[in-house]
Protein backbone atom coordinates (compact mmCIF):
# COMPACT_ATOMS: atom_id res chain seq x y z
CA UNK A 1 0.00 0.00 0.00
CA UNK A 2 1.00 3.59 -0.77
CA UNK A 3 1.50 5.55 2.01
CA UNK A 4 2.88 8.85 0.32
CA UNK A 5 4.00 10.49 -2.46
CA UNK A 6 5.88 13.34 -3.27
CA UNK A 7 7.46 15.19 -6.28
CA UNK A 8 10.41 18.15 -6.20
CA UNK A 9 11.85 20.24 -9.15
CA UNK A 10 15.01 21.85 -8.61
CA UNK A 11 16.65 24.97 -10.90
CA UNK A 12 20.59 23.38 -10.77
CA UNK A 13 21.72 26.97 -11.24
CA UNK A 14 20.19 27.77 -7.87
CA UNK A 15 21.83 25.12 -5.76
CA UNK A 16 25.07 25.67 -8.02
CA UNK A 17 24.56 29.10 -6.64
CA UNK A 18 24.16 27.94 -3.13
CA UNK A 19 27.49 25.84 -3.55
CA UNK A 20 29.52 28.79 -5.29
CA UNK A 21 28.30 31.34 -2.02
CA UNK A 22 28.55 29.15 0.61
CA UNK A 23 30.54 26.21 -0.60
CA UNK A 24 30.83 23.94 2.53
CA UNK A 25 28.56 25.26 4.99
CA UNK A 26 26.09 24.68 2.61
CA UNK A 27 27.02 21.11 1.65
CA UNK A 28 27.73 19.81 4.93
CA UNK A 29 24.63 21.19 6.12
CA UNK A 30 22.10 19.54 3.34
CA UNK A 31 24.53 16.51 2.04
CA UNK A 32 26.28 13.62 3.61
CA UNK A 33 29.78 13.12 3.15
CA UNK A 34 29.12 10.33 0.69
CA UNK A 35 26.93 12.20 -0.66
CA UNK A 36 29.47 15.34 -1.19
CA UNK A 37 31.80 12.40 -2.45
CA UNK A 38 29.58 11.11 -4.83
CA UNK A 39 28.62 14.25 -6.60
CA UNK A 40 32.04 15.89 -6.66
CA UNK A 41 33.66 12.80 -8.27
CA UNK A 42 31.02 13.36 -11.15
CA UNK A 43 32.45 16.02 -14.61
CA UNK A 44 28.78 17.60 -13.94
CA UNK A 45 28.66 17.63 -10.07
CA UNK A 46 26.11 20.62 -9.77
CA UNK A 47 23.62 18.45 -11.23
CA UNK A 48 24.00 15.54 -9.10
CA UNK A 49 23.86 17.72 -6.24
CA UNK A 50 20.60 19.64 -7.25
CA UNK A 51 18.70 15.84 -7.85
CA UNK A 52 19.66 14.84 -4.54
CA UNK A 53 18.69 17.92 -3.17
CA UNK A 54 15.30 17.60 -4.91
CA UNK A 55 15.35 13.82 -4.27
CA UNK A 56 15.69 14.83 -0.07
CA UNK A 57 12.62 17.09 -0.73
CA UNK A 58 10.46 14.54 -2.51
CA UNK A 59 11.00 12.19 0.63
CA UNK A 60 10.37 14.45 3.02
CA UNK A 61 7.60 15.54 1.03
CA UNK A 62 6.08 11.65 0.77
CA UNK A 63 6.33 11.58 4.44
CA UNK A 64 4.89 14.26 5.11
CA UNK A 65 7.09 15.87 8.12
CA UNK A 66 9.99 17.80 7.93
CA UNK A 67 13.46 16.11 8.94
CA UNK A 68 17.25 17.26 8.85
CA UNK A 69 18.29 17.29 5.18
CA UNK A 70 21.10 14.62 6.16
CA UNK A 71 18.93 12.12 7.48
CA UNK A 72 17.22 11.69 4.23
CA UNK A 73 20.95 10.19 2.50
CA UNK A 74 20.72 8.96 -1.31
CA UNK A 75 22.81 6.50 -2.38
CA UNK A 76 23.38 4.42 -5.36
CA UNK A 77 22.05 0.90 -5.51
CA UNK A 78 24.41 -2.07 -7.17
CA UNK A 79 23.39 -1.21 -10.96
CA UNK A 80 23.76 2.62 -10.26
CA UNK A 81 19.68 3.14 -9.16
CA UNK A 82 19.22 5.71 -7.03
CA UNK A 83 18.28 4.70 -3.08
CA UNK A 84 17.15 6.14 0.18
CA UNK A 85 19.06 5.45 3.40
CA UNK A 86 16.53 7.01 6.48
CA UNK A 87 18.72 7.83 9.70
CA UNK A 88 17.92 9.01 12.94
CA UNK A 89 14.30 11.01 12.73
CA UNK A 90 13.78 10.12 9.82
CA UNK A 91 14.08 6.24 10.27
CA UNK A 92 11.70 6.71 13.18
CA UNK A 93 9.04 8.77 11.24
CA UNK A 94 9.52 6.28 8.56
CA UNK A 95 8.77 3.64 11.00
CA UNK A 96 6.04 5.06 12.81
CA UNK A 97 4.11 5.70 9.33
CA UNK A 98 4.67 1.78 8.57
CA UNK A 99 7.20 2.17 5.46
CA UNK A 100 8.88 -0.64 4.36
CA UNK A 101 10.36 0.98 0.98
CA UNK A 102 11.08 4.27 -0.45
CA UNK A 103 10.84 3.79 -4.44
CA UNK A 104 13.09 6.86 -5.76
CA UNK A 105 13.24 8.22 -9.38
CA UNK A 106 15.85 11.25 -10.53
CA UNK A 107 16.52 12.76 -13.98
CA UNK A 108 17.97 15.83 -14.83
CA UNK A 109 19.08 17.89 -17.80
CA UNK A 110 21.43 20.97 -18.15
CA UNK A 111 18.48 23.51 -15.95
CA UNK A 112 16.27 21.12 -13.80
CA UNK A 113 16.50 18.11 -11.60
CA UNK A 114 13.44 16.15 -10.29
CA UNK A 115 12.44 13.30 -8.13
CA UNK A 116 9.74 11.24 -7.30
CA UNK A 117 9.63 9.20 -4.25
CA UNK A 118 7.13 6.61 -3.33
CA UNK A 119 6.78 5.22 0.32
CA UNK A 120 5.15 1.72 0.67
CA UNK A 121 4.46 -0.55 3.50
CA UNK A 122 4.93 -3.49 2.04
CA UNK A 123 6.18 -5.19 -1.17
CA UNK A 124 3.24 -6.11 -2.64
CA UNK A 125 1.65 -3.34 -5.00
Amino acid sequence: MIIGTGVDLVQVARIRKAIEKWNGRFLSRIYTPQEISYCKDKKQGFLHFAARFAAKEAVRKALEERMDWKEVEIINGLLGNPKVNLRGNARAVGRRQGAKKVFLSLSHDRNYAIAQAVVISDESI
